[in-house]
Protein backbone atom coordinates (compact mmCIF):
# COMPACT_ATOMS: atom_id res chain seq x y z
CA UNK A 1 0.00 0.00 0.00
CA UNK A 2 1.32 3.47 -0.84
CA UNK A 3 2.00 6.07 1.82
CA UNK A 4 -1.07 8.00 0.65
CA UNK A 5 -3.19 4.85 0.78
CA UNK A 6 -1.96 4.18 4.30
CA UNK A 7 -2.89 7.73 5.32
CA UNK A 8 -6.43 7.23 4.03
CA UNK A 9 -6.95 3.98 5.89
CA UNK A 10 -5.79 5.79 9.03
CA UNK A 11 -5.48 4.27 12.43
CA UNK A 12 -8.48 1.99 11.98
CA UNK A 13 -6.83 0.15 9.09
CA UNK A 14 -10.08 0.24 7.11
CA UNK A 15 -10.72 1.90 3.76
CA UNK A 16 -13.69 4.30 3.83
CA UNK A 17 -16.67 2.88 1.93
CA UNK A 18 -17.32 6.04 -0.09
CA UNK A 19 -14.47 8.43 -0.93
CA UNK A 20 -14.96 11.61 -2.97
CA UNK A 21 -12.18 13.61 -4.62
CA UNK A 22 -13.37 17.17 -5.21
CA UNK A 23 -11.99 20.46 -6.50
CA UNK A 24 -12.22 22.76 -9.51
CA UNK A 25 -12.04 21.49 -13.08
CA UNK A 26 -8.55 20.65 -14.24
CA UNK A 27 -7.19 20.06 -10.74
CA UNK A 28 -6.77 16.29 -11.14
CA UNK A 29 -9.88 14.84 -9.49
CA UNK A 30 -10.35 12.03 -11.99
CA UNK A 31 -6.66 11.13 -12.02
CA UNK A 32 -6.50 10.83 -8.24
CA UNK A 33 -9.85 9.02 -8.10
CA UNK A 34 -8.52 6.43 -10.59
CA UNK A 35 -5.37 5.89 -8.54
CA UNK A 36 -7.34 5.51 -5.32
CA UNK A 37 -9.77 3.08 -6.94
CA UNK A 38 -6.85 0.97 -8.15
CA UNK A 39 -5.14 1.18 -4.75
CA UNK A 40 -8.21 0.00 -2.86
CA UNK A 41 -9.79 -2.22 -5.54
CA UNK A 42 -12.79 0.11 -5.42
CA UNK A 43 -15.50 0.91 -7.90
CA UNK A 44 -15.31 4.34 -9.47
CA UNK A 45 -18.03 6.91 -9.98
CA UNK A 46 -16.94 9.53 -12.54
CA UNK A 47 -18.56 12.84 -13.31
CA UNK A 48 -19.72 12.79 -16.95
CA UNK A 49 -19.65 16.38 -18.24
CA UNK A 50 -19.41 15.23 -21.86
CA UNK A 51 -22.97 13.89 -21.57
CA UNK A 52 -24.40 17.30 -20.64
CA UNK A 53 -25.81 18.76 -23.89
CA UNK A 54 -25.98 22.26 -22.37
CA UNK A 55 -22.43 22.58 -21.05
CA UNK A 56 -20.72 24.00 -24.14
CA UNK A 57 -23.49 26.58 -24.55
CA UNK A 58 -23.27 27.39 -20.84
CA UNK A 59 -19.62 28.42 -21.13
CA UNK A 60 -20.54 30.75 -24.02
CA UNK A 61 -23.67 32.20 -22.36
CA UNK A 62 -23.78 31.38 -18.65
CA UNK A 63 -26.91 33.36 -17.83
CA UNK A 64 -28.98 31.79 -20.59
CA UNK A 65 -27.95 28.16 -20.05
CA UNK A 66 -27.26 28.03 -16.30
CA UNK A 67 -30.55 26.40 -15.27
CA UNK A 68 -30.67 23.57 -17.83
CA UNK A 69 -26.97 22.88 -17.27
CA UNK A 70 -27.39 22.67 -13.49
CA UNK A 71 -30.53 20.54 -13.68
CA UNK A 72 -28.90 18.13 -16.10
CA UNK A 73 -25.94 17.66 -13.74
CA UNK A 74 -28.27 17.26 -10.76
CA UNK A 75 -30.36 14.56 -12.45
CA UNK A 76 -27.27 12.80 -13.81
CA UNK A 77 -25.43 12.78 -10.49
CA UNK A 78 -28.45 11.65 -8.49
CA UNK A 79 -28.96 8.78 -10.92
CA UNK A 80 -25.30 7.79 -10.66
CA UNK A 81 -25.40 7.90 -6.87
CA UNK A 82 -28.44 5.66 -6.75
CA UNK A 83 -26.19 2.93 -8.15
CA UNK A 84 -24.18 3.15 -4.91
CA UNK A 85 -27.12 1.64 -3.10
CA UNK A 86 -26.78 -1.52 -5.24
CA UNK A 87 -23.05 -2.05 -4.78
CA UNK A 88 -20.98 -4.89 -6.16
CA UNK A 89 -20.32 -7.51 -3.49
CA UNK A 90 -16.68 -7.81 -4.57
CA UNK A 91 -15.89 -4.12 -4.17
CA UNK A 92 -16.32 -2.78 -0.69
CA UNK A 93 -15.47 0.84 -1.56
CA UNK A 94 -16.40 3.46 -4.13
CA UNK A 95 -14.31 6.45 -5.20
CA UNK A 96 -16.05 9.38 -6.90
CA UNK A 97 -14.83 12.57 -8.51
CA UNK A 98 -17.83 14.75 -7.63
CA UNK A 99 -19.63 15.80 -4.47
CA UNK A 100 -23.37 16.29 -4.86
CA UNK A 101 -23.43 18.97 -2.18
CA UNK A 102 -21.00 21.05 -4.25
CA UNK A 103 -23.55 21.09 -7.06
CA UNK A 104 -25.59 23.50 -4.92
CA UNK A 105 -22.61 25.88 -4.76
CA UNK A 106 -22.45 25.95 -8.57
CA UNK A 107 -26.17 26.65 -8.62
CA UNK A 108 -25.76 29.57 -6.20
CA UNK A 109 -23.01 31.00 -8.35
CA UNK A 110 -24.87 30.68 -11.65
CA UNK A 111 -28.63 30.89 -11.11
CA UNK A 112 -30.84 33.89 -10.46
CA UNK A 113 -33.07 33.94 -7.38
CA UNK A 114 -36.13 32.33 -8.99
CA UNK A 115 -34.06 29.66 -10.74
CA UNK A 116 -32.23 28.87 -7.51
CA UNK A 117 -35.55 28.48 -5.69
CA UNK A 118 -36.71 25.97 -8.34
CA UNK A 119 -33.35 24.18 -8.23
CA UNK A 120 -33.54 23.93 -4.43
CA UNK A 121 -37.01 22.39 -4.57
CA UNK A 122 -35.82 19.75 -7.02
CA UNK A 123 -32.59 19.16 -5.08
CA UNK A 124 -34.46 18.60 -1.80
CA UNK A 125 -36.84 16.19 -3.51
CA UNK A 126 -34.08 14.13 -5.13
CA UNK A 127 -31.26 14.02 -2.59
CA UNK A 128 -32.51 12.91 0.86
CA UNK A 129 -31.91 9.17 0.42
CA UNK A 130 -28.59 9.40 -1.39
CA UNK A 131 -25.41 8.18 0.33
CA UNK A 132 -23.00 10.69 1.86
CA UNK A 133 -19.23 10.26 1.54
CA UNK A 134 -17.17 8.94 4.43
CA UNK A 135 -14.14 10.93 3.25
CA UNK A 136 -13.81 14.00 1.00
CA UNK A 137 -10.41 14.95 -0.42
CA UNK A 138 -10.36 18.52 -1.76
CA UNK A 139 -7.68 19.39 -4.32
CA UNK A 140 -6.53 22.92 -5.15
CA UNK A 141 -4.25 24.54 -7.74
CA UNK A 142 -3.65 28.09 -8.98
CA UNK A 143 -6.10 29.26 -11.67
CA UNK A 144 -3.23 29.64 -14.17
CA UNK A 145 -2.38 25.94 -13.72
CA UNK A 146 -6.04 24.95 -14.05
CA UNK A 147 -6.37 26.96 -17.29
CA UNK A 148 -3.27 25.25 -18.75
CA UNK A 149 -4.60 21.81 -17.87
CA UNK A 150 -8.07 22.58 -19.26
CA UNK A 151 -6.56 23.72 -22.57
CA UNK A 152 -4.21 20.73 -22.69
CA UNK A 153 -6.87 18.08 -22.11
CA UNK A 154 -8.92 19.55 -24.96
CA UNK A 155 -12.50 18.91 -23.81
CA UNK A 156 -14.47 20.95 -26.35
CA UNK A 157 -17.12 22.19 -23.93
CA UNK A 158 -14.48 23.58 -21.55
CA UNK A 159 -12.41 25.49 -24.10
CA UNK A 160 -14.58 28.63 -23.81
CA UNK A 161 -14.32 28.84 -20.03
CA UNK A 162 -13.62 32.31 -18.71
CA UNK A 163 -10.67 32.70 -16.32
CA UNK A 164 -12.69 35.00 -14.05
CA UNK A 165 -15.44 32.38 -13.81
CA UNK A 166 -12.89 29.69 -12.98
CA UNK A 167 -11.40 31.98 -10.35
CA UNK A 168 -14.85 32.43 -8.76
CA UNK A 169 -15.18 28.62 -8.54
CA UNK A 170 -11.92 28.44 -6.63
CA UNK A 171 -12.91 31.04 -4.02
Amino acid sequence: MTEFGSAITGLQGKVPEYIVVEGPMGVGKSSLAKRLAEQFNADILFEQPEENPFLERFYRSREKYALPTQLHFLFQRCQQMKTLQQRDLFHSSVVGDFLLEKDRLFAQLNLDEDELHLYDQIYRHMSPELPRPDLVIYLQAPVSVLMQRIRRRGITAEQDIDGDYLNSLCD
